[in-house]
């Protein structure tokens, strides 16, 4: 358990962490029950308070992810999200009661007028009704029991502070007041909070939470004013992600606090050292990387260019870090393995990056690792978050097995592709404005979908010339549209493997939602 720097337990904050909620049901995240179910244990070793693992009765996928995680995950309080119906309520307890004591209904209507004229067609009343009646039958289950007022910083002052003292004495432990949209600014946001301190009666009954979206780019400065000014629980998700432009990114809200306690009184239970490892498994498991520069977790945060800055690095690190890369995980050794390691430290290392298989897929990601070692002088950890990516995709409905090409000037390019899909092989050749061009028509014309290419990026992981390349796609069909991710040191079998991972994608969301892709 953490300490607050003044040794106060009450400035302890709770890091909600709504990765599998919020963040996967944005666009290109979603994910299936065993990455879901490796993200949880990844959250588990960070130590987060709470786990929103899903919205239950949004798909038996994301009821059977609650459910697991709710099984398997001690440690950390497991959360449903739910509407304030009573089907909603009852479908979440159905999968959160596998957590036993650790078990939290979080339910929410919107309070906002506009929400309430346009989205709900209901009156004020009858919003205050749904969420007492809500929060009594949530309770009726369960003890822990969190109420969210959707929009509340567009909310009416008076009627936000009589929805939250109304849901705390139906039962309401916690008390979510959410930036949805991300439109409120710091000082507005602490008034906000400041006044629900002040104004409703029974508020020393529930922590105030807060859940900030980042439209406005100011999720982490609104999260930490709402601390300032009283809240004890932060919502937030690994690499910020979420609807639209996203959450309050979990790792700069928890670094903020520990670099600057000096002014900000405050600790929380995470474990900053799996900061890194967190993020690097939600980024191989969606495809979604995040931009060199981000903060904290980005490939430049610690990287240093400029000479002046170098030469301050050499005098003391102190002059251009304000925290050192060992705080969040990041090790001073580049070198991971080679081609002379073993099986056991293949195995630990994985491990230490948040990748655990069984032992069949640890074979096979083994021998896929020693002949990426032959082909490069260094393996790093980026080479393995990838390695493990395309290892995970072995039971997905569409695997590339090979893939050859030919290509020159002034030939035409031609490539060969044999896939598995569903299991069986199937192979095709097909010709294009280049190795890649014609790489992806084989492809469609092997899985006889209508994908269409919409982005296409490529770089390399990490350094050199035997560097493996990485390349992401967003592919787009029947009106959805996905991320894939491959990485190879051969640039066109990297640039297939990244467009079978967006079918597989769209074949999922499929499956899931029962949408035509």
């Amino acid at each position: 358990m953490a300490t607050a720097p003044n040794g106060d337990e009450r400035q302890i904050v709770r890091i909600f962490d709504t990765t599998l909620r919020d963040g996967e049901q944005s666009p290109g995240n979603s994910m299936n029950i065993e990455e879901k179910l490796r993200v949880a244990r990844q959250l588990e070793k960070l130590r987060v308070d709470v786990i929103e693992a899903g919205f239950p009765i949004a798909s038996d996928g994301d009821f059977e992810a609650v459910r697991l995680i709710a099984r398997q995950i001690r440690g950390p309080q497991i959360a449903g999200f739910c509407r304030a119906l009573d089907a909603d309520i009852d479908r979440a307890w159905e999968a959160l009661q596998y957590a036993g004591e650790n078990a939290r209904i979080h339910t929410f209507i919107a309070t906002s007028d506009i929400h309430m004229k346009y989205k709900l067609k209901m009156e004020p009343a009858r919003v205050l009704d749904a969420a007492v009646k809500a929060v009594r039958r949530a309770a009726s289950y369960t003890p822990n029991v969190e109420f969210a007022c959707e929009d509340a910083v567009r909310t009416r002052l008076p009627f936000l502070a009589e929805v939250v003292e109304a849901v705390i004495d139906a039962g309401a432990t916690t008390v979510n007041i959410p930036d949805t949209v991300g439109y409120t600014i710091p000082f507005e946001y602490f008034s906000i909070i400041r006044h629900l301190k002040e104004n409703v009666r029974n508020i020393d009954r529930a922590v105030i939470s807060v859940h900030c979206h980042n439209d406005l780019g100011l999720a982490v400065a609104n999260s930490i004013a709402a601390v300032q000014a009283g809240a004890r629980q932060v919502e937030c998700a690994i690499n910020g992600i979420g609807e639209r432009a996203g959450n309050c990114s979990l790792e700069e809200f928890v670094m903020a606090l520990r670099t600057r306690h000096d002014i900000l009184p405050f600790a929380t239970n995470v474990v900053t050292e799996q900061l890194t490892t967190a993020s690097r498994l939600l980024t191989a498991i969606t495809g979604i990387g995040v931009q060199p520069n981000k903060a904290i977790v980005g490939a430049n945060a610690f990287a240093h260019e400029a000479g002046i800055h170098q030469h301050g690095m050499l005098m003391d690190k102190s002059t251009y870090e304000i925290m050192t890369p060992e705080s969040v995980g990041l090790s001073s050794s580049a070198l991971v393995l080679g081609k002379h390691s073993g099986r056991h430290a293949f195995k630990k290392r994985l491990e230490s990056l948040g990748h655990h298989l069984d032992e069949e897929r640890l074979n096979r990601a083994f021998e896929r690792f020693k002949a990426l070692a032959d082909l490069k002088k260094e393996v790093f950890d980026e080479d393995l978050d990838a390695l493990v990516l395309d290892e995970s995709r072995q039971e997905a409905k569409y695997r590339l097995e090979q893939i050859t090409v030919t290509c020159g000037s002034p030939a035409v390019a031609t490539a060969t592709v044999q896939l598995a899909i569903d299991g069986r092989p199937a192979r095709s050749a097909e010709l294009g404005d280049g190795p890649v061009d014609a790489a992806i028509k084989a492809i469609n014309r092997l899985v006889k979908g209508k994908a269409k290419l919409l982005q296409y990026n490529v770089g390399s992981i990490t350094g050199g010339s035997d560097a493996q390349g990485e390349v992401t796609v967003r592919v787009a069909e029947g009106g959805n549209a996905v991320v894939g991710k491959g990485a190879s040191t051969d640039i066109v079998e990297a640039s297939a493997k990244a467009y079978v991972n967006a079918l597989n994608r769209l074949s999922f969301r499929q499956k899931r939602f029962g949408e035509t892709v």
